[in-house]
């Protein structure tokens, strides 16, 4: 199969300028009582940055000018956060949200809800303003673990526990392709033209400029996470092993590098930022280990659950749990990470991801195991909009121009989109 290649993927702000006079905050939305469709002012409150809170850490190594998500570092200090707070100074007023329907009808999702419009339960695949869902791609016959799309292609890849990955065409949204593994796939990621694809005691490597193919045979059981940093490939195992390949431009093959020793359990998540990579693990620990030296400076073990999911923004680390809880990480004096903030759910925690809406403000998108994501802003984790799905979300991937898509465990694929214009419940 001949697919286009694709550059390195990047967070990208989207957006231009904001007009002055939509950026007021509807006085009715913070009293809860808003009935304008659709009203001209705002419907959440406006972050600001970040100011001096009760946290008395300093963050050190890991920011950088561009509030992104994920990658390289600069040094900056930090005195405190607004984690989890309202903006607007110690004169800001206690903010009530708007009482919504939020739960989905589980008859309209079978499609057999006989109450219509009069339903009480939200006849939709979302709650919120300022996002949609496009389309919906449907092939997959089990979990969807993993989506791919590489910046530059016209292609967007899936990978699933059905064995199976489906490569899509991103103008038509039709499927191009069928790849027959014969295993389950539990995690695929891209870099430049490579697609990588993680199975049981096997990695797939494809480059799809020149159509090569191999098969990188070292790991122990399944392969449950990626993640590329400079020229070396890591990838987190069912053994709790973390396996670093280099790629070698002569021989234009991937040789093994090295063997990250420490966790006792499988390795579900891995993140690099600040010259680091971060590990998340079945034994409900996270480590840090330098990028240098391939050695574990940091074992993190606030978490009580299996801890499915890391991710790097500004100069803290994000990490989410079964145990209910998202914590934030932030570097104190010693350099050590240490836990700046505990965000609550009802729910166990599966996936984070983080990505820009149309105004170029952090988004954190979070999935949880009652079949929902939840969208939040940062650093305040006000709720900007929620999610639905039929099963689990299992991956989230954010592409171009305000793109992003989630992948869920009846094998649905959903793309959705910031849109520029307030949008009622997609």
């Amino acid at each position: 199969m001949d697919l286009d290649s694709g550059n390195k993927r990047v967070f990208q702000r989207l957006g231009g300028p904001v007009d002055p006079k939509n950026q007021k905050v509807c006085f009715h939305w913070r009293a809860g009582n808003c009935t304008r469709h659709p009203c001209p002012y705002l419907h959440r409150e406006l972050p600001t940055p970040f100011s001096n809170g009760s946290s008395s850490k300093r963050a050190h190594g890991f920011v950088d000018d561009s509030s992104g998500f994920s990658g390289p570092r600069t040094r900056t200090n930090y005195t405190g956060s607004t984690w989890g707070r309202s903006h607007g100074g110690a004169n800001s007023r206690t903010i009530r949200k708007p009482e919504r329907v939020s739960k989905i009808c589980k008859y309209w999702v079978q499609g057999s809800c006989g109450y219509g419009e009069q339903c009480r339960f939200l006849h939709s695949w979302s709650l919120g303003e300022g996002f949609s869902m496009l389309t919906q791609l449907e092939g997959h016959q089990k979990v969807v673990s993993g989506i791919a799309l590489p910046s530059g292609s016209n292609n967007l890849y899936t990978g699933s526990k059905d064995e199976t990955v489906r490569v899509w065409n991103c103008q038509s949204g039709q499927c191009m392709g069928v790849i027959n593994l014969g295993g389950e796939v539990g995690c695929m990621i891209s870099e430049g033209p490579w697609v990588f694809v993680g199975m049981p005691n096997i990695v797939k490597a494809w480059n799809t400029q020149t159509s090569t193919e191999l098969s990188l045979s070292w790991p122990v059981g399944q392969v449950y996470a990626m993640v590329v940093s400079s020229d070396l490939l890591f990838a987190g195992t069912q053994d709790g092993s973390i396996l670093a390949w280099k790629f070698n431009a002569v021989t234009n093959c991937f040789e093994p590098a090295a063997s990250l020793k420490g966790h006792t359990l499988g390795v579900v998540s891995l993140v690099v930022g600040a010259n680091r990579l971060y590990s998340g693990s079945m034994d409900c620990t996270i480590r840090v280990w330098n990028l240098e030296t391939l050695q574990c400076i940091q074992t993190l073990k606030e978490h009580t659950a299996v801890v499915m999911s890391v991710l790097c923004w500004d100069q803290f680390l994000l990490s989410c749990s079964l145990d209910q809880t998202i914590k934030v990480w932030v570097a104190t004096e010693s350099g050590n990470l240490e836990v700046t903030y505990t965000h609550n759910e009802e729910h166990g925690l599966l996936t984070l991801c983080g990505m820009h809406d149309s105004e170029a403000k952090p988004i954190l998108l979070c999935s949880s195991n009652d079949n929902s994501v939840h969208l939040y802003d940062l650093p305040s984790f006000t709720e900007r909009g929620k999610i639905f799905a039929k099963q689990e979300v299992r991956a989230i991937q954010v592409g171009p121009g305000g793109l992003f898509f989630t992948g869920d465990g009846a094998g649905q694929v959903k793309v959705w989109h910031w849109s520029t214009e307030p949008t009622a419940n997609a």
